[in-house]
């Protein structure tokens, strides 16, 4: 086996993984680089498209909220993108928001260009628009046709390769892990960011205490849904083949990492009606439980140890 990423050959371990979002329970083979240290699958399926039904998570659409609440999460989000707003930093604190919060960094501004690419439904860069960002285009292949919301944002049914416009940030939320063509598409974001612009990468990774502990059992394996569950040190590779460096990297895991592989090890399905995550009565966590796994997990994000990371890509001098 040869890694797709370094091009190793080396000695790399093999796992083999069920896939437990579902609960379908077939067996995926995966190895893991001895080189670079990314955790890939052996063969993808060719009905890989079988595995993302019609509801599955990215294809939800916004929930409704009132005039008076929407307000209140546009001040929120806005404070989360821009650290500005001191009754959104109130909210933040009762509620936070923190997948906008990994765009703090960027120093984005309201007429920044935002391309999201395998956004789904375009939850995230809806709340964006709402919250004043004007620039904004979510793309994704997979969904079932263009969407158009009521504030002018639009998610196209395309790929990026299909992209020609020029951006500020381009961002993969969650995406990344699940493209076949990871040097081909990184190499086309290089070619459609600004001089200064960045590129976002929130994916999860190899480089945690979640996978050296849970191994197969860790949730955010998600068999055969990641094709590549990438290690600190394959990324940098991946930027520098790229054209990139890696400017900083963002801790950001939650509790998922422990309920969700306790779950597995314990053969309960994320769609099960023991989940959590589908009836939190009926499973095996109290909430107390919970609060302690989020608490974990923010000392993991600390030490660098949380199973999920957004990795900031500039292009190199």
């Amino acid at each position: 086996m040869q890694c797709r990423i370094c091009g190793s050959k080396g000695e790399h371990r093999v796992y083999t993984a069920k896939e437990m979002m579902l609960g379908l329970r077939d067996e995926h083979r995966y190895f893991q680089c001895a080189d670079c240290g990314c955790l890939q699958i052996e063969a993808i399926p060719d009905n890989l498209a079988a595995y993302y039904p019609s509801n599955y998570y990215s294809y939800s659409a916004p929930s409704t909220a009132s005039k008076l609440k929407q307000q209140l999460l546009c001040q929120r989000d806005y404070y989360a993108v821009t650290g500005k707003s001191l009754l959104g930093h109130a909210l933040s604190l009762v509620s936070p928001n923190r997948k906008l919060s990994t765009l703090r960094p960027i120093h984005l501004k309201k007429d920044s260009r935002i391309l999201d690419v395998g956004c789904g439904a375009g939850l995230l860069l809806n709340a964006l628009r709402d919250a004043g960002f004007t620039q904004l285009l979510g793309i994704d292949p997979f969904n079932a046709d263009t969407i158009r919301y009521p504030n002018g944002l639009i998610i196209e049914k395309r790929d990026i390769f299909s992209e020609t416009g020029e951006w500020d940030l381009i961002m993969f939320h969650h995406s990344f892990e699940h493209l076949v063509d990871q040097q081909q598409t990184l190499e086309q974001a290089q070619k459609l960011l600004a001089k200064q612009g960045t590129v976002l990468l929130r994916v999860p990774t190899v480089s945690s205490y979640a996978w050296q502990h849970y191994g197969v059992n860790w949730s955010q394996l998600d068999a055969p849904r990641h094709l590549f569950l990438h290690s600190v040190d394959s990324i940098k590779k991946l930027a520098e083949q790229t054209g990139f460096i890696v400017s900083q990297i963002h801790y950001d895991s939650n509790a998922f990492q422990f309920w969700g592989s306790e779950q597995y090890e314990q053969d309960i399905a994320l769609r099960s009606e023991h989940s959590w995550a589908e009836n939190p009565a009926n499973s095996p966590f109290t909430t107390e439980q919970i609060k302690q796994f989020e608490h974990r997990a923010r000392e993991l994000n600390a030490l660098n140890k949380g199973d999920q990371a957004a990795f900031y890509l500039r292009k190199a001098s």
